[in-house]
């Protein structure tokens, strides 16, 4: 059995897709690359990532905060990241008191601390409870990173740097996504093992009250995998 035209274009968009974001220095690979080393300065430093998308959208950006929270290859430390459409329960408060158009926005204003990473995720760049959710996070202080399909669209043009993938397909444009998004986390490991001993240091120490200066440490909780 052949494979039908629709299959073979499907992959033939897929294959420019990706060329076209390896080739691309300033929306492409390089910029995912930059965006994992930058993540890693920022999460290790006590920092957090918060992520939002529709759709399929939203299923990457659950992808990336799993790879964080979890691991991508290598074990490392946990990260923290939130996918805000997976707290559904303030999903739907949100979206009933305030209107769909708040349902990140809100969580953003809530989570989001100055020089936190907030991605964006939209194949069209145009979906207005993201727009509002780069509003919120600009005024938080948070560094809003985006990423679309072609550009320009008005998503990008509100962030603070943009990933792009020129195609007009959006599931091209989700599956280069995915990809892209393997590359931030790889980018990301590798910036943690080049320098491991200068990212502890780096990390902001926790103040001291009085009442607890003089207490003894609490006990270390392994997980299961260190236990064992």
């Amino acid at each position: 059995m052949h494979a039908p035209r629709s299959a073979h274009r499907h992959c033939q968009s897929l294959h420019d897709a990706l060329r076209s974001f390896r080739d691309d220095g300033e929306y492409g690979l390089t910029q995912a690359v930059l965006w994992g080393r930058r993540l890693a300065d920022v999460l290790s430093g006590g920092g957090r990532l918060l992520a939002a998308g529709n759709g399929g959208s939203a299923a990457q950006a659950q992808h990336l905060t799993a790879e964080l929270v979890g691991r991508y290859a290598a074990d490392r430390r946990p990260f923290s990241a939130i996918s805000l459409h997976a707290e559904t329960s303030s999903v739907t408060a949100i979206g009933n008191d305030y209107g769909f158009d708040e349902v990140f926005a809100r969580q953003v204003a809530a989570h989001g601390r100055e020089g936190d990473v907030l991605v964006l995720m939209s194949t069209s760049g145009s979906s207005d409870n993201l727009l509002s959710a780069a509003t919120a996070g600009r005024n938080a202080g948070l560094r809003v990173w985006a990423m679309t399909g072609p550009v320009p669209n008005p998503l990008a043009s509100q962030a603070d740097e943009v990933l792009c993938v020129d195609s007009a397909s959006s599931a091209t444009v989700q599956e280069a996504h995915l990809v892209a998004l393997h590359v931030v986390c790889e980018a990301f490991d590798e910036a943690l093992e080049e320098a491991p001993e200068a990212r502890q240091a780096a990390r902001p120490a926790r103040p001291v009250s009085p009442e607890t200066a003089d207490a003894p440490p609490a006990p270390a909780v392994l997980t299961r995998r260190e236990a064992a």
